[in-house]
């Protein structure tokens, strides 16, 4: 946001959570992408990014597959986890806790 030549007036967050950014008034809004095209549109765009860095960061770590999941916690995925650990790419919001993995993989 700080290097948009127009800055916003309004933030509109596709979810609940936001963080205040600066002093810019921010609207949440629950599945957000199904209700608004601007927010449909962003959405599109930030996960056609998100794909294309995952592609990126496969060069670099091809053990978790993120070529094709993208970084969600497949089967595959979740294996590669409990083999090798988490690296600094891994969302620590989403981290599961070793008790978990091991459920997981039992059931699985």
């Amino acid at each position: 946001l700080d290097n948009l030549k127009l800055k916003p007036e309004l933030l509109l967050i596709d979810g609940n959570r936001f963080l205040q950014y600066k002093k810019i008034k921010h609207h949440c809004i629950v599945k957000g992408d199904s209700k608004f095209a601007p927010i449909a549109a962003a959405s599109i765009l930030a996960k056609t990014y998100r794909d294309e860095f995952m592609q990126t960061l496969h060069h670099e770590f091809p053990m978790y597959g993120w070529d094709k999941n993208k970084g969600y916690g497949t089967l595959q995925h979740r294996k590669a986890i409990e083999q090798f650990g988490l690296n600094k790419y891994h969302r620590k919001s989403f981290n599961i806790v070793p008790q978990q993995i091991e459920l997981f993989l039992k059931n699985n």
